[in-house]
């Protein structure tokens, strides 16, 4: 009898733990959904193929991110290969950027062939996500999992070649993989875009959030630090 009694509390505390890890696993999933719906606006192509088949890849690999935006063969990388990124809202401190660099494991990846920092154009910086839960701004494979809280207003801070820069955000919005006109250049201003799938943790990764800032003069920097 006793054993029997132990087995059943076995049993639901079993069942409890497996309860709880989905509830962990799904919870995230499902509250990204309903504010996703209401916080960032669908810019997606009217003429891009949603691909199922992207669950195959590998998104360690900043070269699976997007379909049809593939590196260039006569890219070059600069002389300057890698440069830091701070993100106060995010905790996030001297992350390094790797210019045309493949392997988010290591570390932020900015698309190569992109406005470098402080230039006129456009710099894309990838970076990978897990579920919320078990993110770590320190640790590359977990660093943009709460991209998805940044608000219009917060400030990203840039350290190139000695030089410090200041964006602040003013967009966000989600795209398909086949979207790439995300990867464009506007030559108006010094832009940088950070990019992540969504929503973090999803096996399939089906869309990419865009967070979009745009560069400060240095006398406007710190006003709108939000930590």
């Amino acid at each position: 009898m006793k054993k029997k009694r132990l087995f059943q509390v076995v049993a639901v505390l079993f069942g409890l733990i497996g309860v709880l890890i989905l509830s962990a696993t799904l919870y995230p999933l499902v509250s990204y959904e309903l504010i996703s719906r209401e916080k960032f606006p669908s810019l997606i192509s009217p003429m891009a193929e949603d691909r199922s088949d992207m669950a195959q890849y590998d998104y360690t690999k900043a070269s699976n991110w997007f379909i049809g935006g593939e590196k260039q063969a006569d890219y070059s990388p600069p002389k300057v290969a890698y440069y830091n990124l701070t993100i106060p809202a995010l905790r996030i401190e001297d992350a390094t950027v790797t210019i045309g660099g493949e392997d988010l494991s290591e570390s932020l990846i900015q698309y190569p062939g992109t406005a470098l920092p402080g230039k006129r154009g456009n710099s894309v910086i990838f970076g990978h996500s897990i579920l919320p839960s078990f993110y770590d701004p320190t640790d590359y494979i977990a660093i943009f999992s709460k991209l998805p809280t940044l608000e219009k207003g917060d400030e990203i801070f840039i350290t190139y070649d000695g030089l410090d820069f200041t964006y602040v955000v003013e967009d966000m919005f989600e795209v398909l993989p086949t979207d790439i006109q995300v990867l464009e250049q506007n030559s108006s201003d010094s832009f940088v875009t950070l990019v992540t799938c969504t929503p973090p943790g999803h096996p399939q990764k089906p869309k990419r959030l865009i967070v979009r800032a745009r560069v400060v003069p240095p006398e406007q920097a710190n006003v709108n630090t939000r930590t």
